[in-house]
């Protein structure tokens, strides 16, 4: 049933070859086609100005109230490309290779290699759109390094590299809206997809401002929603981060792909009490000149704890740089994976740094003495003020406390070579598919892959589809779109006749609780059961107890999370089956049963070497595994090692 419709030949010329081979929609035809996009990060926002700009009509929706707030806002460190601007021995392939890597040899080659083939093509749309990538003195653009790479290759605009990326995307997306091209639905929520003889047609959506639930019909769907990191409750993501769009597409035929892969990003600013609704995000470019360590005894880090001694009074020789005596040929740019685990086990030691323990500090003195302080003000200056304002700790003086915590999601709905998923005209782009980073992603490709997809791979890809469907426009009518609308409605009236004593963020606190407990850094079979029956229990409570304020009609935040939640306690259920059933250690999915005698994740290739993609049955039934088996021609598969 997994086609992935990988071209044959060689590696280097499949995109090539399959761009030619796709189908091609007549230039006046394409203004016969109404292509959907659901969210306006890179992904989509890129992919609605990309497309527009080609001649097809597009309706474009976010919640949020402007396509600019969406939450690939908040990215800070970078972009890759292989541009190979510093001589330092980059290429395409070595880009391929690193990225291939660093997710364990859990993602698809050709997938791969094409988003390593386009990143160069990025960085030259972005700089004509005017993004203000950072430069050397002499003009030309800067790179610095990111974990998994002994190169650099990393673009960025000092800490909000994001932020100036959305906004090249959002004004390409803005100039097709003044031209009508787009239609733009803001403060608009997807809560269904609509499918006609198996094939997507439309979305319904409700409208956050006055509660209308809405229909819309287009040739092809596309979802560019994000992960689902927010299934943890506390996360770097935004708090309106969400994975409603993708599993109600996924309950409707589309397979949701391994979803146990999330990612741990190893620095960001430690927990600090039960008040918190969020987490924060510091960039991995600190790692660049920033030094991991904590105390090398128990002794000296519970003193440190308890006040008795200061920062200042523990010896050099008394500091264990741990990521750089375990791993010298990387040292502190270890991948994500690999620098999370190892701070979990410092701290489990007893060797964590704060008031609760739970952390182990960055440290910039060596910088500062090597750079000067208005050096490293230049480079990491906003992300300084960041932590400053938020921990009243001052890094130019003190090291900063650090601790992993959720930010990204490898797993998402399956998708093809065409990002197709398996339900045909259906598709999903960045984050929201499973396609390119395996068990674990590099550092500042979620960048690129959102770009690679929005900009340079569907604009091809759709059109092979449409030129097959007629120039037909689509039933509104059909009576698909009121059965689908009213079964919405239904769900919303079922939402707010709930009268219960707790909160929606008490029932999603607890699954977080139980998420990251059970099935975060570490995980094993004894747990993953044990989560799965206290989920299966909290979802009862849910439905029973759980209380929903206000109505439909209006702004109704208690029902739009509500809705959110209900969703994430499905999805964590199966996050947990899908962990259960991959009983081998890769990347971010780390099952304390498969480990190498150095506490490294040790992968089962002869009997996990596929993907995992999830078909649902029906409420409360068990789903069923496909395998998309991973087939490695132009990789030897070992064991990683960053030593």
């Amino acid at each position: 049933m997994l086609d992935s419709k990988v071209p044959a030949g060689p590696l280097a010329e499949k995109w090539s070859k399959h761009k030619f081979n796709l189908k091609l929609v007549n230039p006046a035809n394409k203004r016969k086609y109404t292509i959907i996009v659901v969210g306006t990060g890179l992904a989509g926002s890129s992919a609605a100005a990309s497309l527009a700009e080609l001649g097809y009509n597009v309706k474009a929706f976010c919640y949020q109230d402007s396509p600019r707030r969406a939450h690939s806002i908040a990215a800070q460190g970078g972009i890759n490309a292989a541009k190979n601007y510093q001589n330092d021995g980059d290429s395409v392939y070595r880009l391929f290779y690193d990225t291939i890597k660093g997710g364990d040899y859990r993602a698809r080659e050709a997938n791969v290699y094409r988003l390593a083939e386009v990143s160069v093509n990025i960085i030259d749309q972005c700089v004509a759109q005017g993004v203000p990538f950072a430069r050397e003195y002499g003009g030309l653009l800067d790179n610095r390094s990111f974990g998994g790479a002994q190169v650099s290759r990393t673009f960025y605009a000092r800490g909000q590299t994001g932020q100036q990326l959305l906004l090249g995307a959002y004004s390409a997306l803005n100039r097709q809206i003044n031209k009508g091209k787009i239609e733009m639905f803001n403060r608009h929520e997807m809560l269904d997809l609509v499918t006609i003889d198996g094939h997507a047609r439309g979305i319904i959506t409700r409208n956050m401002v006055t509660g209308a639930i809405e229909s819309h019909e287009g040739h092809a769907v596309l979802l560019c929603t994000g992960g689902y990191g927010n299934v943890f409750f506390l996360s770097t993501n935004a708090m309106g981060c969400n994975v409603t769009a993708a599993w109600r597409a996924h309950k409707r035929g589309a397979f949701f792909a391994n979803p146990c892969y999330t990612q741990i990003h190893p620095t960001c600013i430690p927990v600090t009490g039960d008040h918190q609704s969020k987490l924060t995000l510091m960039s991995e470019s600190l790692r660049n000149d920033g030094r991991v360590w904590v105390p090398k005894t128990v002794e000296l880090a519970q003193k440190l704890r308890k006040g008795e001694i200061k920062i200042s009074d523990i010896k050099e020789e008394d500091r264990d740089y741990y990521l750089e005596r375990k791993y010298p040929s990387f040292g502190n740019l270890v991948p994500r994976d690999v620098a999370s685990r190892n701070a979990k086990e410092v701290v489990d030691e007893g060797r964590g740094v704060g008031a609760s323990g739970i952390a182990v500090f960055l440290d910039f003195e060596d910088a500062i003495k090597r750079l000067g302080e208005d050096t490293v003000r230049a480079k990491y200056g906003n992300l300084f003020d960041m932590y400053y304002q938020i921990t009243d700790e001052n890094p130019y003086k003190q090291p900063m406390r650090i601790y992993p915590a959720v930010h990204y999601t490898m797993g998402g709905l399956w998708v093809d070579y065409n990002l197709m998923t398996s339900v045909p005209g259906l598709y999903a782009l960045g984050e929201c598919n499973f396609s390119d980073h395996g068990a674990n992603r590099l550092g500042a490709s979620a960048l690129m892959q959102g770009l690679a997809d929005g900009y340079f791979v569907i604009p091809y890809t759709v059109g092979d589809y449409l030129a097959g469907l007629g120039f037909d426009p689509v039933d509104k009518n059909h009576p698909n779109f009121e059965k689908t609308r009213k079964e919405v409605e239904e769900n919303v009236h079922r939402l707010l006749s709930l009268k219960g004593s707790k909160t929606v963020d008490d029932i999603h606190k607890k699954l977080g609780h139980i998420m990251w407990e059970y099935c975060g850094m570490a995980r094993n079979e004894v747990g993953l059961t044990k989560a799965k029956g206290l989920i299966q229990e909290l979802r009862r409570e849910f439905w029973s107890d759980v209380t929903v304020l206000g109505e439909n009609e209006e702004m109704n935040q208690s029902l739009e999370k509500a809705g959110r939640v209900a969703d994430f306690l499905e999805l964590g259920e199966l996050m947990v089956d899908d962990a259960l059933n991959r009983r081998e250690s890769c990347g971010g999915h780390f099952r304390e049963e498969s480990q190498t005698e150095e506490g490294e994740a040790k992968r089962d290739d002869e009997n996990f070497r596929y993907v995992a993609a999830w078909e649902y049955q029906g409420e409360n039934q068990p789903e069923v595994l496909h395998k998309e088996a991973l087939e490695f021609e132009n990789v030897k598969l070992t064991q990683r090692s960053y030593k």
